[in-house]
């Protein structure tokens, strides 16, 4: 029995150590890659010898890698503040308001995050177009709100039903509006749920590239995915991979440290609701 339980242990522990070297490596050599140039860059080393950093400036002096930093903050923030606010509302009507075809709209907002991006491209570059927003940072808000927003509703609105009706009929009765419902007693029971669907709302703004790609133009209006993207070499056929690698590191650890700040609150929310009692 002793000898059962070991084995299992071990067995345990060595899963897990795979599964972080499985997903950690891939971030690791990417760093190592950074700090390589020209030929070493295809030789196997667990550290270079000589670390080379300018590639961390180049990518710095040859584009406005600053400003498609900026770009992709901004995008992103605002992304996620407008669908965190509409999603909330919408799962507020959505979970605690009976009417007629609420669950049909539910699924259709849900059917809406189904299409694949290339589906609804040219649809959204005409209105994009008829709105005078395209190559503005406008655009790939209003775009990347299809990605965000259905996901968004859906999730908070399973998180609302299983809030207390009690809490509601309290605040009801002692006049409380459907707004203040919303802000002063379901919001902070909403905190782990919002900041779930927040973060995995940013990591899709943060890392979308075909409507970036498709609706700027300019330099001083990509953002980072399109900005690596187009990254060149002393010739056409020539990759700078070191610089790529920099690029990739720099723009994946302000999403690191997001998910190490809110940890605990994207386990509170992923674990929400499941368990009743």
């Amino acid at each position: 029995m002793k000898l059962r339980r070991i084995i299992g242990t071990t067995l345990f522990y060595l899963l897990v150590a795979f599964i972080v070297v499985y997903t950690v490596f891939p971030f690791y050599w990417a760093i190592v890659s950074s700090l390589k140039e020209g030929s070493a860059l295809y030789t196997v080393e667990f550290f270079p010898k000589n670390p080379k950093w300018g590639n961390y400036a180049a990518i710095f002096k040859e584009q406005p890698f600053g400003r498609n930093i900026l770009n992709s903050v901004i995008v992103a923030v605002t992304v996620v503040s407008i669908s965190l606010v509409l999603s909330v509302t919408a799962s507020y009507a959505l979970a605690r308001i009976e009417f007629r075809g609420r669950t049909p709209l539910l699924l259709l907002v849900l059917s809406v995050s189904m299409f694949p991006q290339v589906a609804v491209l040219s649809g959204m570059f005409e209105l994009v177009s008829w709105l005078g927003i395209y190559d503005t940072l406008w655009s790939l808000t209003l775009s990347y709100m299809i990605l965000t927003l259905p996901f968004t509703t859906w999730v908070l609105t399973t998180f609302m039903r299983e809030l207390p009706k009690e809490l509601e009929e309290a605040a009801l009765v002692d006049g409380a509006k459907p707004l203040t419902i919303i802000t002063r007693v379901f919001m902070p029971l909403l905190w782990p749920a919002l900041a779930t669907t927040g973060l995995l709302a940013f990591i899709s703004a943060w890392n979308e590239f075909l409507f970036a790609i498709t609706f700027t133009l300019s330099n001083e209006r990509r953002t980072v995915p399109v900005a690596i993207a187009l990254i060149s070499g002393a010739s056409r056929f020539e990759l700078p991979w070191g610089r790529v690698m920099a690029a990739s590191v720099i723009v994946t650890v302000p999403l690191v440290l997001l998910v190490l700040i809110f940890q605990r609150r994207i386990v509170s929310g992923l674990t929400a609701g499941a368990v009743k009692g």
